[in-house]
């Protein structure tokens, strides 16, 4: 066993536990993990104060981050992956007919601007509906990861002692992205959006990526070959993963386990592609819609986001 520890926060995913119950062990190290619930904190912890050596992060938050030249670089390594068509909802009783609607009203979002998930929303009612962002007041319930990052003026505070929730019920906002709810006035703006997630993959190769894995710059510059032992770490962990997703049907597949298996149905291949070569245009798309949605004031280069690990 390797005498040096690097301290590591990520989820306990399909695709991770072989590293979290030591199964596959990195070369050189051993990852010292510590639990983070939920793992947006993390999030805010490596952002503000460098307390892990490898951490999971939110997409656009470290792409926020490194605008504002946090001391972390990522390694291409794409550890969460979602569909956001269903994400924005709305009150079928508003009025809203269309996405189009929501420009001059007020939209909800769950945490921060700069949250992933209100990214890719937002790209998608902009690219895919044709909506002027900048004619829609954002409303957040929560405030920004990067605590430097300046929000555009449209984008407000949720009044104090509400919820987002409780302003779509009642009217005062016409949508909102990431939140849940009961309540059956309040349902998913785009109709079948589950499936328009998939239809997006098959036909256009649309598959958000949401988090990835950051490492302290320090260590980077020290080791070189660090970068690539843990995304070698990393690959043999899902690896493992998909062998068994492959395999006999799981015992109690998650609902992570079941959109998997429909997307290797739909792509023939692996469903959590690592690597910049499998994930440029992706990546490449996260940067266009930062720099639109006013999160960045450059557009950055794909390959001087992430660490080098080798020609993957």
């Amino acid at each position: 066993m390797a005498d040096r520890k690097l301290v590591t926060a990520i989820q306990t995913l399909g695709h991770t536990q072989a590293l979290k119950d030591g199964t596959v062990k990195p070369r050189g190290f051993d990852f010292q993990f510590e639990e983070v619930s939920p793992i947006i904190r993390a999030f805010r912890r490596m952002v503000r104060g460098l307390e892990f050596d490898i951490s999971e992060m939110a997409l656009t938050t470290y792409v926020c981050a490194k605008a504002h030249g946090k001391r972390f670089t990522a390694l291409p390594i794409f550890v969460v992956r979602a569909f956001h068509h269903g994400a924005i909802l709305y009150n079928v009783k508003s009025g809203i007919k269309s996405p189009k609607d929501l420009e001059g009203k007020k939209v909800g979002v769950n945490r921060g601007y700069t949250v992933t998930t209100g990214v890719w929303a937002r790209g998608i009612l902009q690219h895919e509906y044709g909506v002027d962002l900048d004619k829609v007041t954002w409303v957040l319930s929560g405030d920004e990861h990067v605590q430097e990052f300046q929000a555009p003026a449209n984008v407000v505070s949720m009044p104090d002692g509400q919820t987002l929730e409780a302003m779509l019920a009642s009217g005062e906002l016409a949508a909102a992205i990431g939140i849940t709810s009961d309540n059956p006035d309040i349902q998913p703006l785009i109709p079948d959006a589950a499936e328009a997630g998939f239809q997006a993959l098959a036909q256009r190769g649309h598959y958000p990526i949401n988090h990835t894995i950051v490492v302290k710059d320090e260590l980077l510059r020290a080791e070189p070959g660090l970068a690539r032992d843990i995304y070698d770490a990393f690959s043999q962990s899902k690896q493992l993963y998909l062998e068994r997703l492959q395999g006999n049907p799981l015992a109690e597949p998650t609902k992570a386990d079941k959109t998997y298996r429909r997307i290797m149905d739909i792509t023939g291949s692996d469903p959590l592609p690592y690597g910049l070569q499998a994930n440029r245009d992706t990546v490449a798309t996260v940067i266009q819609y930062a720099r639109e949605q006013h999160i960045i004031d450059r557009p950055f280069t794909v390959d001087e986001l992430f660490a080098d690990v080798g020609g993957a």
